[in-house]
């Protein structure tokens, strides 16, 4: 018997996680679901793959398979009125709006649920007609919402449950006061969920006017770095981190790879180079469109394609089963996104391995993230590119070679003085990079827990 059995979910919500092989709740699960169902709100400090989705989807169904009202009393049934919704989820990006509203037709695909998915880069009027009659379950990003609610295609009026998801990084986007403006329209009587990563101030004071006496759940605090990750820092200097990267990329260990850059520019620019190099890449960014974006997602989650290449704003809800690596080509600013690159990896019992490249002007980015996660970043000497100066930085000292030698400090021949340096043979570079590979055992795809 399923785990889940203990919550009293309805029957068809239970077929459908032993469908999906879903048998063990996760932690945050454990915790969330029971007090949903009480109908209480609720303040979640979870990061994305800690199976939140799955911790305010289920509950929701359950209310809305038992027809129950407002207020959580039982109600008979009726049609939803036309343009309105019974449960709102509000997302920062179009990925994660998608994925949340699949995750919605498994859990509920026994159950007579009307569902829409409502956000930008799209021409609108799909989702106009979605909201034609009403539906129980919207998935929205905020601006298009916005749009729909302006036009008067979209009322809120009729709303019974709100769940606002990555609220940090809504506020990073800028999505704070678009918030607010959706918040002002929700009617008092309704249950709210939030759900952030991080809790920083502006998140702490939207939270207070928005929730009624909530319950916390807290899983994996942002302070603490994804305890199934393997992290180490290289040192590199700039011009040689695209060969370094193909050094790792060569690996047949490396099975699936999510390598960020800052940039959309920097983005793009890898990507070709890897293309260039027999390496199968692909990009996505903030100036791709949506059918790009998702033709991107497809051929990575179906092995198409090795490597995904993204920015943090792209990737921000990206949920792509067995990805083994995630490498940081380019350390982000903001310590907080360290956190949830490295979390892309080591989903569902397995572990995973985050690498990433520093060069001199990065010193300080690593210095925040150590400060935030309250660990130093393991380095790794041992490869063909460490650069001294970049592990040095600016008042620091140098790094200690540890014991044994190896080829920590050994610099690439530079062509005519210049920046470029020339790639290591392929034997020698995939020899010197070998330890990045996981081993085969904590590679292996355990199942039985969901996201």
């Amino acid at each position: 018997m399923s785990d889940f059995a203990k919550f009293n979910l309805l029957a068809p919500l239970q077929t459908a996680l032993t469908e999906a092989g879903y048998f063990l709740p996760t932690p945050i699960q454990e915790q969330t679901i029971p007090l949903l169902m009480a109908g209480r709100d609720l303040l979640g400090i979870a990061q994305t793959g800690t199976g939140k989705t799955a911790a305010f989807a289920l509950p929701i169904l359950d209310r809305l398979g038992r027809h129950r009202d407002r207020l959580g009393h039982p109600a008979n049934r009726h049609k939803t009125a036309p343009r309105t919704t019974r449960v709102l989820i509000l997302t920062p990006t179009r990925e994660l709006a998608s994925q949340i509203d699949a995750s919605f037709a498994k859990y509920g695909r026994h159950l007579r649920i009307s569902r829409a998915v409502v956000y930008g880069g799209v021409g609108q009027q799909p989702q106009v007609r979605a909201m034609e009659r009403g539906v129980d379950v919207l998935v929205a990003t905020p601006g298009r919402l916005l749009d729909l609610i302006n036009q008067r295609h979209i009322l809120l009026d009729k709303l019974e449950v709100f769940v606002l998801d990555e609220a940090d990084r809504m506020l990073d986007m800028g999505f704070i006061h678009d918030i607010r403006r959706i918040i002002a329209l929700l009617p008092e009587e309704r249950q709210t969920l939030l759900f952030s990563a991080t809790m920083p101030k502006d998140i702490s004071s939207l939270a207070e006017g928005l929730l009624r006496s909530p319950a916390r759940v807290e899983v994996s605090p942002p302070s603490s770095t994804v305890d199934r990750v393997d992290q180490k820092v290289l040192f590199v200097d700039k011009p040689n981190k695209r060969h370094l990267l193909h050094s790792i990329l060569l690996q047949e260990e490396v099975h699936r790879a999510l390598v960020f850059t800052r940039t959309k520019h920097g983005a793009d620019k890898v990507t070709v180079d890897l293309e260039n190099h027999n390496i199968r890449a692909v990009a996505i960014h903030g100036n791709k469109s949506q059918g790009a974006r998702e033709k991107a997602l497809s051929d990575f989650r179906a092995g198409h394609v090795r490597v995904l290449v993204a920015t943090d704003i792209a990737a921000r809800g990206i949920d792509v089963a067995g990805i083994t690596h995630v490498i940081n080509y380019d350390l982000p600013n903001e310590p907080e996104s360290y956190v949830h690159r490295i979390g892309r990896t080591a989903r569902a019992n397995t572990d995973g391995i985050a690498i990433s490249f520093c060069d001199a002007d990065e010193r300080p980015f690593l210095r925040d993230i150590e400060r935030l996660t309250r660990r130093e970043v393991a380095v790794d000497l041992d490869h063909l590119y460490h650069s001294e100066q970049a592990a040095k930085g600016p008042g620091s000292a140098p790094i200690k070679k540890p014991n044994g030698g190896g080829r920590g400090n050994a610099q690439p021949p530079r062509r005519g003085g210049g920046n470029a340096v020339a790639p290591p043979k392929q034997g020698r570079a995939a020899a010197a990079t070998r330890r990045f590979s996981a081993p085969a055992a904590r590679l292996s795809r355990g199942g039985g827990s969901m996201q």
